[in-house]
């Protein structure tokens, strides 16, 4: 933080309360698409597959621009940049929800989640300069937990809305909930908070690192693996099981509570059991339930096997924001954007192959494709821990060889 003294305990604390709601607006209106996916294929007369493009082009876009962005931005005072992200997704969740044809929806939906690319990242990144070393992994789990509280309350009530009023209404109510986490955000937030800029030299650090650029990598994996079947929850539920508007609702709902939980005992342990084991935890619960994917032949055993699925999924993405910070906090900035640039290019790339398999073959593949995505997220988590272990444990001894020296002359 610059040209301010440091919060004061109270002040932070509202601070990050602010940030927790802002990111629960982000993670509603980032969620509304998949909740009111079939109210959207109904009204805009397209086909599931076809409407899960929505998903797959904003993140994309998210993905591409994250990283970008967080250049751009690197000089303005927090407080002003994060209340304008929201204000820029309240007006163009209020302009989406009078667009008159999915073509028209498109680029309109792709623009709304920008300010996703900006808030979240530096939501995070400023959390990172304003409390002290030993409180940054906790301070960012807990702003973070706004995109749990988004999957329990949010993503069940767009679910409902989208089924019973229409999805025009589920948008447009997220544009007034970003208006308010703007003033919430504008009235907690002190001015000054200005992380400091990076170098092109800090960015080429970063993506010289190949233990940091294999952690991001597990993003990207571990989003492709949940969002080829978690983007058609909506319709799967209703299609193959049979639910009805308030049952598709109620397992949103479920797995929102689920999530919850998962994030609040992240938040609780995660700087007691380390970042990394945390989230080898959270990737193997979500492998889990997508191997016991076909088991879920009902409603009440869908909530069963979507448990372990629910307490890894906002927990592992949180796990790896403090994992990155805790990793190397000169780079935090760059770092945070590009794990939220890789966690949406693995929402498009999970969205894009799952479309491109229930085409042909309908929803059965799709927990295979997830689980091999998953897979191959355990596999470089492991390594990636290994190799920042073993650059660790050198560091330590180029140190005490370099104590050492002096007591050998």
């Amino acid at each position: 933080m610059s040209h301010t003294a440091a919060p004061g305990a109270r002040q932070l604390t509202g601070v990050r309360w602010a940030l927790l709601f802002g990111n629960f607006t982000i993670g509603c209106g980032v969620m509304v698409t998949a909740g009111t996916l079939n109210d959207l294929s109904r009204s805009l007369q397209v086909s599931v597959a076809v409407a899960g493009q929505l998903i797959s082009v904003a993140a994309v876009l998210i993905a591409l621009c994250a990283p970008l962005l967080a250049a751009v931005v690197a000089g303005i005072d927090r407080r002003r940049l994060l209340t304008l992200s929201l204000l820029w997704f309240a007006a163009w969740h209020g302009v989406s929800a009078l667009m008159p044809s999915f073509a028209a929806l498109l680029p309109v939906r792709a623009i709304s989640v920008l300010s996703a690319a900006v808030f979240t990242p530096q939501a995070a990144a400023a959390l990172g300069v304003m409390v002290p070393p030993a409180q940054r992994g906790q301070a960012i789990t807990f702003a973070l937990l706004g995109w749990s509280l988004a999957s329990v309350l949010g993503m069940p009530l767009s679910a409902w809305i989208g089924e019973t009023w229409g999805w025009r209404w589920a948008f447009g109510g997220v544009g007034l909930l970003a208006l308010a986490a703007a003033a919430g955000v504008w009235r907690a937030m002190p001015d000054g908070v200005r992380p400091a800029a990076l170098s092109w030299a800090s960015w080429a650090s970063v993506f010289t690192q190949p233990a940091l650029m294999a952690v991001v990598f597990v993003t990207v994996l571990s989003a492709a693996g949940q969002f080829t079947l978690f983007s058609y929850f909506a319709p799967y539920y209703r299609q193959v099981l049979g639910a009805s508007p308030a049952e598709i609702s109620g397992l949103f709902l479920w797995f929102g509570a689920i999530g919850l939980a998962g994030n609040l005992l992240l938040t609780r342990h995660v700087d007691r059991i380390g970042a990394d084991r945390a989230v080898a935890l959270t990737l193997g619960c979500m492998a889990v339930s997508l191997l016991l994917w076909p088991l879920g032949r009902s409603v009440l055993l869908m909530m069963v096997v979507t448990m372990p699925w629910a307490l890894g999924c906002f927990a592992s993405n949180a796990g790896q924001q403090a994992r990155l910070v805790q990793a190397a906090p000169v780079l935090a900035p760059a770092l945070i954007a590009l794990n939220s640039s890789a966690m949406y290019a693995g929402q498009a790339l999970g969205a894009a192959s799952g479309g491109a398999m229930m085409a042909p073959f309908g929803y059965g593949p799709l927990h295979w494709v997830g689980l091999a995505w998953l897979l191959l997220a355990i596999a470089l988590s492991v390594w990636a821990a290994r190799r920042m272990a073993a650059g660790a444990a050198a560091d330590v001894a180029k140190v005490a060889a370099a104590d050492a020296a002096p007591l050998r002359g």
